[in-house]
């Protein structure tokens, strides 16, 4: 799935949204200190009253909210393993009757917690349904609705949600006029922030991937390993952090660990234009030869296709690798780059490093950065300077 696949199913989520229909929701109370199901409970959702139905809905979106390889990762399931979760999921999706597909979702949560025990109560809740996306109109000025005509995509999404027991407060008894202590013993279901859940089966534009599931982590850069290969049963993945830092090492390999702020500034242009040419595409990456190219295009001297191919093999111990282009250039559209030092901690975007220099002046290391109108500090317009050394 692209970002764009995420957000189209995403969006639907919302009521009397006739692209999406949610048929039932399966919620299951675990208990921390045993890992042992407390509570199930299966109902059609729409007999959930509205508010409830609300919440949940918020809740499925907030699963399916996050960066690609960031918060959100496409896991590819492995061919072979035990009760694997694939077979298991498929069986759920097709089977027509709900007390098998409750049978198939309740061997999902005893892989779920076979092996973990977890901090607090959790409720993990699973949907199924079908996403409706509509066909694209050959004739822009046909009278008939681009509704009229749809894809039809049955999922099943799952959500794991952390419990907190209210706090103790004082209140006061109006009625009885007296100052008393409020105990509460209802579980609050925090489906603010999910910990973690999934999207089966993938979706690329209009075609479903039951090969592969959308995993969603409880935060950024931080996958559960152990959820994706013991439960999921998937194969390994690599998040954007992981990836960027690849990268680094692999040119520190061919070039050094030094370089100056222009060819950084040109090796994240070249990449973010390569991004730009195949923006409505996958993400776009680079393997060995494409490092090469692009080192070579951005200034760096001494580079062959053999030097890139060995600091491949030698960083990641395959030089068939191919890293993702997203993940390496920081955000265009922001000041992502942060530059800091004993005195000062700048923040530029990735097009404005090519006016940024570290120089050496009067035996001193300085940055300077080249500025085009007045710098003004506390109210103050700084007077130009002319330095000589």
């Amino acid at each position: 799935m692209n970002k764009k696949d995420v957000a189209n199913i995403r969006k639907q989520f919302k009521l009397n949204n006739d692209l999406m229909k949610i048929t039932d929701i399966f919620n299951v109370y675990i208990r921390k200190e045993s890992s042992e199901i407390y509570h199930q409970e299966s109902q059609p959702f729409q007999i959930l009253d509205q508010e409830q139905q609300e919440l949940f809905l918020s809740n499925f979106k907030k699963v399916l909210t996050g960066q690609l390889d960031v918060k959100l990762f496409e896991v590819k399931f492995r061919r072979e393993a035990e009760d694997h979760s694939q077979h298991i999921l498929f069986n759920g999706l097709q089977t027509s009757d709900v007390e098998e597909w409750n049978e198939q979702m309740l061997l999902i949560i005893e892989k779920m917690f076979k092996d973990v025990q977890y901090e607090m109560d959790i409720v993990v809740t699973f949907i199924r349904g079908e996403y409706f996306k509509a066909t694209k109109r050959n004739n822009e000025e046909a009278e008939v609705s681009s509704r009229d005509e749809v894809y039809s995509h049955p999922f099943i999404l799952c959500s794991m949600n952390r419990t907190v027991q209210p706090k103790r407060t004082l209140v006061f008894d109006y009625i009885e006029k007296e100052f008393k202590s409020s105990i509460e013993v209802d579980s609050i279901i925090n489906l603010a922030s999910p910990v973690g859940g999934f999207l089966f089966p993938s979706f690329t534009d209009n075609s479903a991937d039951v090969n592969r599931v959308l995993y969603s982590a409880g935060k950024p850069n931080e996958p559960d390993i152990h959820f994706i290969e013991t439960v999921l049963n998937g194969e390994d993945i690599m998040t954007a952090q992981e990836d960027k830092i690849v990268f680094e090492e692999i040119v520190k390999d061919v070039v050094g660990d030094q370089v100056d702020a222009s060819t950084l500034a040109n090796v994240y242009e070249e990449i973010n234009r390569m991004m730009d040419e195949e923006e409505e595409e996958d993400t776009p990456t680079l393997d060995y030869k494409d490092v090469e190219r692009v080192l070579k295009v951005s200034g760096v001297e001494d580079v062959d296709t053999d030097k890139v191919e060995m600091a491949f093999k030698k960083v990641i111990d395959d030089e068939s690798y191919e890293l993702k282009a997203s993940s390496i250039v920081p955000n265009y559209t922001s000041k992502s780059i942060k530059i800091e030092t004993k005195v000062a901690k700048i923040s530029i975007s990735p097009q404005d490093l090519k006016y940024v220099r570290q120089v050496n002046f009067n035996g001193k290391r300085c940055i300077l950065i080249e500025v085009d109108e007045d710098t003004m500090i506390e109210g103050f317009k700084l007077i130009p300077e002319t330095l000589l050394n």
